[in-house]
């Protein structure tokens, strides 16, 4: 059943056709349990790409300009020959499971490029969930011949760490004046940060930002070698989306760091990140089987009353819970 499914796909995929590349990646995003066993079955026959495409994780707080900056980055690689793929890790709607950004409206230009694929990648509320759907839909990408993978994330929190280890290079946009409230966003990403951008470095409206931006980018810097050490601290550099204006030399600074990984750090890198996959993948099946579980349903309704009560501490209703789990005889899950 799962390789009927997979094996035609695969040639498809492998030929580069964009609606088999989106079937695949909707395949491996599905949680339901006879998708998983076909996502299984394609990934284990999608082959290896020649070269390792480049991994670029790419975050910000709203209002950054991230899909700007990533279009204008994105039709700068296409020009240059290299086929680009944008996966927006989304919030996902709370009633459907699907993305509620319009990734194809913000990147129009990118959008009707041929040499381009967009598409949004609905975290559907589990961090395991990012992890699983983003990684694998990435080897597909890799498998239809995209050497440049770029993954937008929507602002700047835990799924960022999560998505920080599956790229390459994790590249932070951050903006000139951006207020004593975000001091803190700028202190937990400094810790995941391999390139920082001060983005929208420009005199759009009549208002000169160049400068601010260069002033933002000097006090980064500053901050990160007091973090990191000299040595350690990520380059930061300026550049607007809009204009285009040092898009080039942000690109640049993805590759030099590309290229201090070296071959054999960066295959040690995507080891290790293959090595925190798995586990992402097992707790993922793990939350996934629990909710499958009769005896659970059969329990989860009184836990709840209780607990909402007040007659039930919580540890006492994760017990119960597992408890049930636990006593449940093989075959007991259900679709």
């Amino acid at each position: 059943m799962a390789d009927s499914l997979a094996d035609p796909l695969v040639d498809q995929v492998r030929s580069g056709r964009r609606a088999a590349v989106s079937r695949a990646i909707t395949l491996v995003e599905s949680s339901r349990p006879e998708h998983r066993a076909q996502a299984r079955a394609l990934l284990a026959a999608l082959p290896a790409p020649e070269q390792a495409a480049v991994r670029v994780g790419i975050s910000g707080v709203p209002g950054v300009g991230k899909s700007t900056f990533i279009e204008a980055l994105g039709v700068r690689l296409t020009d240059a020959g290299h086929r680009v793929a944008v996966l927006a890790v989304d919030p996902s709607s709370q009633r459907t499971g699907g993305s509620v950004l319009g990734d194809k409206t913000r990147m129009p230009r990118l959008a009707t490029d041929e040499r381009a694929f967009i598409r949004a990648s609905p975290s559907a509320g589990t961090l395991g969930g990012v992890a699983r759907a983003t990684s694998q839909a990435m080897l597909v990408l890799e498998a239809a011949a995209y050497d440049v993978v770029l993954v937008e994330t929507v602002g700047v929190g835990q799924s960022e760490t999560t998505v920080a280890g599956m790229v390459d290079t994790f590249l932070f946009l951050s903006l000139a004046r951006t207020g004593d409230q975000l001091q803190g966003i700028k202190r937990g990403i400094l810790e995941l940060a391999d390139v920082i951008a001060v983005n929208k470095a420009d005199d759009v409206g009549g208002v000169d930002r160049e400068a601010e931006a260069r002033s933002a980018a000097r006090e980064l810097g500053g901050a990160l070698r007091m973090v990191r050490g000299r040595e350690g601290a990520p380059s930061v550099v300026t550049c607007s989306g809009l204009t285009g204006a040092g898009v080039d030399d942000v690109w640049q600074e993805v590759l030099d760091h590309r290229a201090r990984l070296g071959d054999e750090g960066l295959t040690e890198k995507r080891a290790h990140q293959q090595l925190d996959f798995a586990w992402a993948l097992v707790r993922d099946e793990l939350e996934q089987r629990l909710r499958r579980s009769e005896p659970v349903r059969r329990v989860r309704g009184e836990v709840r009353d209780l607990v909402l009560r007040g007659e039930l501490p919580a540890v006492a209703a994760a017990d119960r819970i597992l408890a049930a789990y636990d006593d449940a005889e093989p075959g007991a899950e259900v679709d």
